[in-house]
């Protein structure tokens, strides 16, 4: 069975609830995000069969490779993130994933949404720490010793910080990693986060710990890398803004951004026809003349790989990823405009080329 890369050279792709689908991750992976997790999954919805289960572990081969032992071998593994409040339900989501051939799991225990931590998953957990740790052992269980990570806030405000404590018992009971959202529940994505606990944890903990909020862009990234000692970062809204993140991330590293400055920059583009990957995205990012072009290649590869895995929902599923991507360019607040009325794919064709330039998406 592979290994999980937990390294500053292998960033990862959050877990994001109504975003990090299959034809997300896809194009996320082609830009270098070495690790993608799914979006969250309910481990009561998953014993119970819930309808919107199934395409939330929607996966391809390109994800992994199934073997008969039902373990997977892939240089970019896939994480499936759950939540869930009660012993007997995560335990069991779990063993049923295991079965279906996944071998890494992530517990949400800082969603912060209402709808989560009011049945008492998600951040909510941070207010019953004994609980947190009878779930942990029964997924823990479940999935093998360093099978399972969990990501977790500081606690769920200010009075109450259990981060610390929290992360060393989860390191006792057999974690494989520890990613750190460091701000209080209570905060959501307001205030600013305070890596310097992510340090903490670092110092503090033989396992992995993964950096995550607020990372925006790849320099955002490498500064937390050097200024925690973090092993890794874990990419959220900065991926949804521009999925060249991962690449940039490479290229800062290759160009030894760890030690010394930090240089700026950042876009991609794509030949016709060819998959992204990071080191083209890369060779261009420094010869390209303007925004636009990059821009709508990227959507073209995104809306291609959306047809093909997501088709019932490929259009609307553009129609929310576009207005992020274009969101500071001229003219975005038009373009938005006209991309939320598009209902087939021609008339999105047409308004992509009307602003961004005569780049088809077939």
């Amino acid at each position: 069975m592979s290994e999980l890369p937990i390294r500053p050279d292998a960033p990862w792709l959050a877990p994001l609830a109504g975003w990090s689908d299959l034809p997300f991750r896809l194009l996320c992976r082609e830009m270098g995000a070495a690790v993608c997790c799914t979006e969250m999954v309910s481990a009561k919805g998953l014993v119970y069969g819930g309808r919107n289960t199934e395409e939330l572990l929607a996966t391809t081969s390109e994800e992994g490779e199934r073997l008969e032992d039902g373990s997977v071998v892939c240089d970019h593994p896939l994480v499936v993130q759950i939540f869930g409040a009660e012993v007997e339900f995560m335990e069991q989501a779990v063993q049923l994933l295991r079965h279906r051939g996944f071998s890494w799991f992530d517990v949400n225990m800082g969603c912060s949404v209402p709808k989560v931590t009011k049945t008492g998953a998600g951040a909510a957990m941070l207010r019953d720490v004994p609980n947190a740790l009878r779930v942990a052992e029964a997924v823990i269980r479940a999935a093998g010793p360093g099978r399972a990570g969990f990501k977790i806030r500081l606690g769920w405000d200010a009075e109450h910080e259990v981060y610390l404590d929290l992360a060393r018992r989860l390191e006792e009971l057999g974690a494989g990693w520890i990613t750190l959202h460091p701000r209080h529940a209570v905060q959501g994505f307001s205030g600013t986060p305070r890596h310097s606990a992510v340090a903490e944890l670092a110092r503090e903990l033989s396992v992995p710990v993964i950096a995550s909020g607020d990372l925006f862009t790849a320099a955002d990234g490498v500064r937390v890398l050097r200024e925690t000692g973090a092993a890794c970062v874990m990419y959220a809204r900065g991926a949804l803004k521009n999925p060249a993140i991962f690449a940039e991330h490479g290229r800062l590293l290759a160009e030894g951004a760890l030690e010394g400055e930090l240089p700026e920059g950042s876009g991609l583009a794509c030949e016709e026809g060819r998959k992204l990957d990071a080191q083209h995205a890369c060779d261009v990012l420094d010869s390209l003349p303007a925004d636009r072009e990059a821009l709508a290649l990227v959507i073209r590869r995104h809306a291609a790989l959306a047809r093909r895995y997501a088709p019932e929902h490929a259009i609307l599923k553009m129609r929310t990823f576009v207005p992020r991507y274009v969101k500071n360019l001229d003219g975005a607040r038009a373009l938005r405009q006209e991309i939320v009325s598009c209902r087939d794919w021609d008339a999105l064709d047409e308004v992509l080329k009307r602003h961004l330039g005569d780049i088809a998406l077939r």
